[in-house]
Formats: C-alpha cells, sequence, structure tokens
C-alpha cells in the first residue's frame, strides 16, 4: 500500500505487505471507497458493506488477543476522530489496560439471552402462531444458552459455536440447521446494533461440512396401505373430529396446518372448493383445493358435530385440534407414518399409478416451481386438471377400502 496520502493509487484492501501504512486513507477515499476493509495505518481500517454502509474498525491486540473494535460509523465519526480513538485504544492497550472493556460499558452490551429475547420480541409480530416464538426460544434455551447464554453478544466467537453445533451437526441435523439460523438472526442484530463488527457464523460452514448423507424424510406409508389407515383412524377416537380431519387431510394432500386452522368461510360447498389463504400456505400464495365427493361428505358430518364456530375440525367450541392430535391417533393404531408423509404416499401413488402430468401433481402439493422461466410463464393453478386428480386418488382409496 502506498503510505502518501496524495497518491492517485487508491489504498489496497486487506492486511498491508510491507512496511506499516500510516495515514494512508484521504476523506474523499472514505466517502467513495468500493466495498471492502482497507487499512488507514496505526491498527485503523475503513470496513464498507456491500450494503455501502460505512464504519471504522480497530484491529489490535489487547492482553494477547486480538480483537476488532468498532469505532463508529462514518456518518458520525470522521477520519481525524477515527485516528485520534485509535491512537487512543492503542495507547491504552500497550499500556495494559483493556479499550473494549471500556467501551462494553459504555455500550452495555447485552448478554446472547437478552439479545435473543429482545430479537424474538422484534421478530414475533410477524409470525403466524405464538408457537413459532417459544419453538424459537426453546431451541435456544436448550442447545445455545448453557454455554452462551450469560457471555456479552461482543465477546461470542466461532469457536463457541462450534462447540454447541459439532455435536449435534450430523446427528441431529435439522435441528442444527435451525439452532444456526437462529444464533445467525441474533448475532446479526448485534451487528446492526453495533455490540460487535462481525456475524461468528459466517466461518462456520466450511468447519462444519456438508450435511448432504443426513437427510431425513419424513415417516409415510406405501400408498397401497393408505386406504387400511383410513379405516383403522376411522372411529378410533372418542372425538370424531379427528378421525374426520386424518381423512380429509389424505384425500386433500394437504399440509396439517392448512386442514388444522381450515375454516367454514373458505369453503365453497357448491363449487366443491376449499380456498386456502396465501397467510397460511408454506409458498404464501393463495391455494385452491378442489373437494370430491368423499370430501364433501366429511365437510358435511363436521358441521353436524360442531358447524357453529369459525373453525371447521374443533375440540369443540373455537378451540382448534391439538397439533399432536394426528399423531397421536396414528401412534394408537400402530400406523408408522407421521401426516406429513401422506402427501409422499399421494406423490408416489401419482407417479406409479396414473399418467398425470407431473406439474399437475406438483401443483396439487402447492409445491413451487423452481425453474424461474417455467414460474414466470405459468399463468394457471391447473384447477381443473387438479380435480380430476383428486377424484382418481379418492376413487383409488375406496376401491383399496372395499377390496
Amino acid at each position: 500500500m502506498n503510505n502518501v496520502t496524495s497518491s492517485p493509487v487508491p489504498p489496497r484492501k486487506g492486511k498491508p505487505e510491507g512496511p506499516h501504512p500510516r495515514n494512508a486513507l484521504t476523506a474523499a477515499f472514505v466517502r467513495t471507497a468500493p466495498p471492502g476493509r482497507y487499512c488507514d495505518g496505526n491498527t485503523l481500517y475503513l470496513f464498507v458493506q456491500r450494503s455501502g454502509a460505512r464504519s471504522w474498525v480497530q484491529r489490535l491486540v489487547i492482553r494477547g488477543r486480538r480483537h476488532d473494535l468498532g469505532l463508529g460509523s462514518v456518518a458520525l465519526v470522521s477520519l481525524a476522530e477515527a485516528r485520534e480513538k485509535a491512537r487512543t485504544n492503542r495507547k491504552l492497550a500497550r499500556e495494559g489496560g483493556d479499550p473494549l472493556a471500556e467501551k462494553r460499558r459504555t455500550l452495555e452490551v447485552p448478554s446472547f439471552a437478552e439479545a435473543a429475547a429482545r430479537v424474538l420480541a422484534q421478530k414475533e409480530a410477524g409470525w403466524r402462531s405464538e408457537k413459532h416464538g417459544r419453538d424459537w426460544m426453546s431451541s435456544l434455551d436448550r442447545y445455545a444458552f448453557p454455554r452462551i447464554g450469560k457471555m456479552r453478544v461482543s465477546e461470542v466467537t466461532s469457536a463457541d459455536l462450534l462447540e454447541i453445533l459439532s455435536p449435534i451437526w450430523y446427528t441431529k441435523a435439522a435441528t442444527a440447521r435451525v439452532v444456526l439460523q437462529r444464533i445467525r438472526s441474533v448475532m446479526d442484530w448485534a451487528v446492526a446494533l453495533e455490540f460487535r463488527t462481525g456475524n461468528p457464523c459466517d466461518q462456520l460452514g466450511p468447519v462444519l461440512g456438508p450435511q448432504n448423507r443426513v437427510i431425513r424424510h419424513m415417516r409415510a406409508l406405501p400408498h397401497r396401505e393408505v386406504a387400511s389407515a383410513i379405516r383403522a383412524v376411522r372411529g378410533s377416537s372418542r372425538s370424531a373430529a379427528g378421525p374426520l380431519a386424518f381423512e380429509f387431510l389424505v384425500l386433500t394432500a394437504a399440509r396439517w396446518g392448512e386442514v388444522r386452522w381450515a375454516e367454514w368461510e373458505e369453503i365453497d360447498d357448491d363449487a366443491g372448493v376449499w380456498t386456502v389463504p396465501a397467510a397460511r400456505m408454506k409458498a404464501k400464495r393463495l391455494h385452491r383445493v378442489p373437494l370430491g365427493r368423499r370430501a364433501l361428505e366429511i365437510l358435511d358430518r363436521a358441521r353436524r358435530l360442531d358447524g357453529h364456530g369459525p373453525l371447521v375440525f374443533t375440540r369443540g367450541g373455537a378451540k382448534p385440534l391439538s397439533e399432536k392430535t394426528l399423531r397421536r391417533l396414528l401412534k394408537k393404531q400402530e400406523i408408522e407414518a407421521v401426516p406429513h408423509g401422506f402427501r409422499s404416499s399421494f406423490r408416489d401413488w401419482a407417479a406409479e399409478e396414473t399418467d398425470h402430468p407431473r406439474e399437475v401433481v406438483e401443483a396439487a402439493l402447492a409445491h413451487v416451481v423452481q425453474n424461474r422461466v417455467e414460474a414466470a410463464y405459468r399463468r394457471t393453478d391447473l384447477f381443473e386438471r387438479r380435480r380430476h386428480l383428486m377424484n382418481d386418488w379418492a376413487a383409488y382409496l375406496d376401491a383399496r377400502h372395499r377390496g
């Protein structure tokens, strides 16, 4: 890096080579520098993010350990002020002091657990259910808080996170990914509030490694056994709502959350259509479900059970069925599957036993078209073709039941 401030050659990114620079940056360059990290000298760096945000970072050895100290945004701290702060911090560190401790006392950096609570309060207003908020915090409480809950967010390192994630990265792959995602959200919040200058989650991917060989699919029945499962569940509960909801879920190939919160105002009996609003769909898009004769019979029975509240399937009054209702019914009948697995059973049946086009089957499952070009030209939800598909599925189940 050229040490002459007036040189037309821009400062070099990253750690400089050769003699240590001194006052290498200019005010003009600070305002216009492209994304990157640029050394000014005296341990001071300009950090420009892709978003255009610019801040000062000091890379300093404090009591034998290297630290990155955020000195503030360029919008609030001038080049001259940043140099003065860096000089003061460096002098304090050389005398055995701890500039980082001084800054922590000034900023009142929260612990990781406190930061997580504040992130949850910020996010949960936009989530679909309160349960997601409880799950969000419980996963951190189980895996992250014992190790880093009491640590200040500014002190959490990638080594700390490796201790949390390494034991479960392959043995509980899905859980580990969720925990990492939630820790990343907390650390992003800490960076945004300038409690720290970088997210330690960014260095974990190459160290933890890929999880390609630990994918676990939802337990599902072969499609030839689905009719027997429906027959076993019918009448297996003191409440008829659970078995009815289960059969409705199988016939429509819907997700349990979509069925569990189905409302009467979404049902059009005359047209034979169930319109699921976008807010309750995984893809956040409205989804129309064709209803055949048997599905309409189930709805008629559910209406006679308790048709006064807004929900189709209830425990009485306005109470929805428990999230674990179907799992308990299946477990009670020793059926080796989970509710979501019946979507896989439907998908296998369509592929093995029918000539219905793949795009019709995928539309019935409300899957998003992955090819961007195809998605851009897709202007129909293939509803009438899906009605034929779902009628064939109901007829297949009825035939297996009678057989």
